[in-house]
């Protein structure tokens, strides 16, 4: 079988409703991502691709290498569009902002040319490096299942179609073909642990544990998860949402395994908070163990307390206190105003201490004090012109997005 057709089946696998008609590629010029760009065009000839890059700037000679790959568009007659970014400020961890900032630039180029599909060129290699990576920091089940062939994001599924072939074959593949691909420096820098591990894997490989394995071990691990996943959606299956509120039982009005408890807890927070990754393991047992005690705390910018049989997960309000957005716009990324249309220069943000005092009649709603702190109120200003959580509607209603469905789905397609 070619290297199309085998690109070709990995993204039938993927595909969840059929084939889109447009498919974003995210092209960095390298040489994974540019056999990535060829392969795709040859394997889904019946697909309009687009394809972008981002140059981070952080080193001489990015900013022709992002025009190369370019021009390697135009040659094929494809879209390609620069994304560059200009958010790093010296400090952190280098690699983790410019991950973070490649993916944010990457959603908003597909949400502006309307792209549901987003692929990237993560290799087998790539693969086997993240799993060393997670082993090194004391992973569990879900870090040692590594890159999942498809992710959803930001409302983009993405894709990685070749997480079974080797780097070494693809380079292969180019030079055959003679194409070209830029090679970047940081790729061979020691001081980053992902070329660490590329460097190690070589040395585990006369070991036995080669690429190939350690693939294999994450392919079994996301199997497990799958499976551990399954039993925290049952545990969440019994949840309900209040007003934005999480109501999920006790372990103990369940005698759930911990393991169960854990991950169930974990998910929880994530759709409360609006959140993609979860909060650290030793932070999440340690709020475990607090509300077993009856004890209230915030984690993941959401306030938890037991209430008997239950635990109650609310926004806290710290988290959102500053978060403002138009009134036709969502409100922390899970909150939806209706209602007349509202007065110029109005805007949504939580209703607060100075916002509830005006609510005469907020203890009507049932819902506890620290819940309305944060729920979305309409604001002129400084006036107050409805909160509809707090009894203060003025015509206008607040929506939440989605509902428990969402929560148990959501975590059986993590």
């Amino acid at each position: 079988m070619s290297f199309a057709a085998n690109v070709s089946a990995a993204y039938s696998r993927l595909w969840t409703d059929g084939p889109p008609t447009r498919l974003g590629i995210a092209l960095s010029g390298g040489s994974d991502s540019t056999a990535l760009l060829i392969l795709t065009r040859e394997a889904l000839p019946e697909i309009q691709l687009f394809a972008a890059t981002v140059d981070h700037q952080l080193r001489e000679g990015s900013g022709k290498e992002a025009e190369q790959a370019g021009q390697l568009c135009h040659s094929l007659g494809l879209p390609h569009e620069i994304l560059p970014w200009e958010g790093w400020a010296g400090e952190g961890n280098l690699q983790a902002a410019a991950r973070s900032a490649r993916s944010a630039l990457l959603a908003d180029w597909a949400e502006r040319n309307e792209l549901a599909h987003v692929a990237l060129g993560h290799t087998r290699d790539d693969q086997a490096e993240t799993v060393l990576m997670r082993l090194a920091r004391g992973s569990g089940v879900d870090g040692l299942a590594a890159m999942a062939p498809l992710r959803r994001s930001a409302g983009i599924s993405w894709l990685r179609p070749m997480l079974e072939v080797s780097r070494q074959d693809l380079r292969a593949e180019l030079t055959a073909r003679g194409v070209a691909w830029a090679d970047d420096p940081s790729n061979d820098d020691l001081r980053f642990d992902r070329v660490k591990a590329r460097a190690m894997t070589k040395e585990l490989s006369r070991l036995g544990l080669t690429p190939e394995r350690l693939v294999r071990t994450a392919s079994q691990m996301a199997m497990a998860r799958d499976a551990l996943n399954h039993g925290a959606a049952a545990y969440l299956g019994r949840a309900s949402v209040e007003q934005g509120d999480l109501l999920m039982p006790s372990p103990a009005s369940l005698s759930a395994p911990r393991e169960t408890v854990l991950r169930a807890f974990a998910h929880a927070l994530c759709w409360v908070s609006s959140t993609v990754y979860r909060p650290r393991f030793e932070s999440l047992t340690a709020m475990l163990d607090g509300l077993e005690q009856g004890k209230a705390g915030t984690l993941h910018g959401c306030r938890i307390s037991s209430e008997g049989a239950t635990w109650r997960i609310t926004r806290e309000y710290a988290a959102v206190a500053d978060v403002a957005t138009p009134p036709a716009a969502l409100w922390d990324k899970r909150w939806q105003f209706h209602g007349p249309k509202p007065p110029d220069g109005a805007h949504v943000a939580a209703l607060g201490a100075i916002g509830l005092a005006e609510c005469e009649n907020w203890r009507d709603s049932g819902l506890p004090r620290a819940s309305l702190l944060a729920s979305p109120a309409l604001w002129l200003g400084d006036r107050l012109l409805s909160a509809p959580l707090a009894g203060r509607p003025e015509g206008w209603a607040a929506r939440l997005c989605h509902g428990a469905e969402h929560l148990v789905s959501t975590l059986r397609a993590d």
